[in-house]
C-alpha cells in the first residue's frame, strides 16, 4: 500500500492558485473551463503499446496527478492527499473499430471534455487513438485544480522522452517527482498583511470594470465562447518589435499597451486592470514540478490622452514590473482588502485577461514522426475578453506576431469582436510607425 499523504488546509493558508480553483469547483454545475485537454496529432509510423506505456509512466509519477480532493465548503478547510489511482490511459484503434471521422470527433469531445470527480477519480485521462496508418492522436485531459499550462508542457515532453527511451530499448532515467506540498511556500501573519497593503495601494481608485463594446449583458452569460485572430505581416512584426524592445518591453507588455490604448482610442477608458497568468515558477524547486503554481495576477495601466505610443509602452513596462512584484500575493486577499464589503469569493479584479501563448506548435515524437497540438473544438472562457498574443518565427520569413480574441458568445456577436481586433491590428501599425505621437488621433476624441 502506498503511503497514505493527507493534508488538511484551511482556506486562508491555500496558495493564490489553489484558492481561485477549490472556490470555483464548489458551484454545482462544474464548468468545463476549468479542464485543461490537450490533442497531440502526430504523423509519422508510431508503436501505439509504446507511446501508451510512456503516457502510463508519465501520468503515473506524478503525486499531482494521483490527488484526490474533498472541499467542506462551510468550513472553507480542503482535505486532500496523493495516494489515488493513476489516471487510465487506453488505446483505441480506429480503423480495426470502424470509427468514421464524425465519430472520431465526437469521441475527442467527450474525452476532453467530460467532468473529472475530484473526490475519487485521477485528476488526469488520456487515450491513444490510432486513427490511420500514418496518423496517431494521444489525448489528454486534466483538471487545473493538479495541473496548469506549464505542468502540461512538462508532461508532454516527459511522455516524448519516455516514448523515445522505450524506442530505443532503454530504461528512461527520470528524476524524483516532487510532492506539492514540499515546493509551496506560502506567506502568513505580518509580512501577508504588509504586502497586502502594498499591491491594495497600486491598484486603489482602479476601475474594476472594463468597457467593453458589449453586444448583449445577460445576467448570467454562458462560457460556451469562440476565437477568431489577426496575423500582422513580417514587416509590421519588425517594426512594432523594434519599438517594443527599444522601450524594454516583452510581447505581453506590448499586447497590454496595444489593448489598452485600443480601449481608449474606441471606448475612451484610460485607466485600466487586465489580469493574466503568471506560471508561478520563480523558485527552482518548482521549475520542473507538475503541478497547480500559476497565479492570477492584475496589471493596472493609466495614461490619458496626450500620452504617445512610446509613453504607452513605458506605462504597461511599469504597471507590469509593479504587478510582477506581488505576483506572489493572494489576489483574493487583495480583492478584499480593496472591498472589504463584497459577498463574492473569488470575483474577477477585470472582466479582461491577457496571456502570451506559448503553446508549442511543432513537437518530434520520434525521428521520422512529427506532431502539433490540435487546436480544433470547442472554446470555453470565464472572462468577458480573453487577447492572447504570439510571436513565430520559422526561421526563413522572419518573426509574425498574431492577436487572437476568446469571447463569449452570449456577450459579443463575431462582428463586434473583428472589428476589435481591426482596431487592435490599426494601433499595432499606429504603435510601429508613429510611435511619437499621441496615441489618440483627432478623429478617435
Amino acid at each position: 500500500m502506498p503511503e497514505i499523504d493527507v493534508v488538511d488546509l484551511d482556506w486562508r493558508d491555500a496558495t493564490p492558485a489553489q484558492q481561485g480553483i477549490w472556490v470555483l469547483d464548489t458551484d454545482e454545475n462544474l464548468r468545463p473551463t476549468y479542464l485543461l485537454p490537450t490533442v497531440l496529432e502526430f504523423t509519422g509510423e508510431v508503436r501505439h503499446d509504446l507511446l501508451v506505456a510512456a503516457a502510463r509512466s508519465a501520468v503515473g509519477r506524478h503525486p499531482s496527478l494521483r490527488s484526490l480532493f474533498r472541499l467542506d465548503p462551510e468550513t472553507r478547510r480542503v482535505q486532500y492527499h496523493t495516494d489515488g489511482p493513476p489516471g487510465e490511459i487506453g488505446f483505441i484503434d480506429a480503423v480495426a473499430d470502424g470509427w468514421s471521422a464524425e465519430e472520431l470527433d465526437g469521441l475527442v469531445d467527450v474525452l476532453c471534455w467530460t467532468p473529472f470527480d475530484l473526490g475519487t477519480e485521477a485528476q488526469v485521462r488520456g487515450e491513444v487513438v490510432r486513427v490511420d496508418d500514418t496518423t496517431t492522436l494521444l489525448v489528454l485531459t486534466m483538471h487545473h485544480i493538479s495541473v496548469d499550462g506549464w505542468s502540461r508542457n512538462l508532461l508532454v515532453d516527459e511522455v516524448m522522452s519516455t516514448y523515445r527511451c522505450l524506442l530505443d530499448g532503454r530504461v528512461p532515467v527520470l528524476p524524483e517527482s516532487p510532492h506539492p506540498d514540499d515546493v509551496i511556500t506560502t506567506m502568513s501573519g505580518r509580512e501577508l498583511e504588509e504586502r497586502v497593503a502594498e499591491a491594495a495601494e497600486r491598484l486603489r481608485g482602479a476601475p474594476t470594470v472594463v468597457d467593453l463594446p458589449y453586444d448583449r449583458r445577460p445576467e448570467s452569460p454562458s462560457v460556451m465562447g469562440a476565437n477568431i485572430g489577426v496575423r500582422l505581416d513580417e514587416d509590421l512584426t519588425a517594426a512594432v518589435l523594434k519599438v517594443a524592445a527599444e522601450e524594454g518591453c516583452s510581447p505581453f507588455m506590448t499586447a497590454v499597451a496595444l489593448l489598452a490604448g485600443t480601449l481608449s482610442r474606441t471606448r475612451g477608458q484610460r485607466d485600466v486592470l487586465f489580469q493574466y497568468g503568471w506560471p508561478g515558477r520563480e523558485d527552482p524547486a518548482t521549475a520542473d514540478a507538475i503541478g497547480m503554481f500559476m497565479i492570477t495576477c492584475v496589471v493596472r495601466v493609466e495614461f490619458d490622452e496626450t500620452t504617445t505610443w512610446r509613453e504607452l509602452l513605458g506605462c504597461a513596462r511599469i504597471g507590469a514590473l509593479e504587478s510582477f512584484m506581488d505576483c506572489d500575493v493572494p489576489l483574493d486577499a487583495i480583492a478584499t482588502a480593496l472591498n472589504p464589503g463584497r459577498q463574492v469569493i473569488w470575483p474577477p479584479m477585470s472582466p479582461v485577461l491577457v496571456n502570451v501563448d506559448e503553446l508549442p506548435r511543432e513537437l518530434e515524437l520520434a525521428p521520422g514522426v512529427t506532431g502539433r497540438h490540435r487546436l480544433s473544438g470547442p472554446v470555453y472562457t470565464k472572462y468577458d475578453l480573453d487577447l492572447f498574443i504570439r510571436v513565430d518565427d520559422d526561421g526563413v520569413t522572419g518573426p509574425r506576431m498574431a492577436l487572437s480574441m476568446d469571447y463569449p458568445l452570449d456577450l459579443f456577436d463575431h462582428k463586434t469582436i473583428e472589428d476589435l481586433l481591426a482596431a487592435l491590428r490599426q494601433s499595432a501599425h499606429d504603435l510601429a510607425y508613429s510611435a511619437e505621437e499621441p496615441h489618440v488621433r483627432p478623429a478617435d476624441h
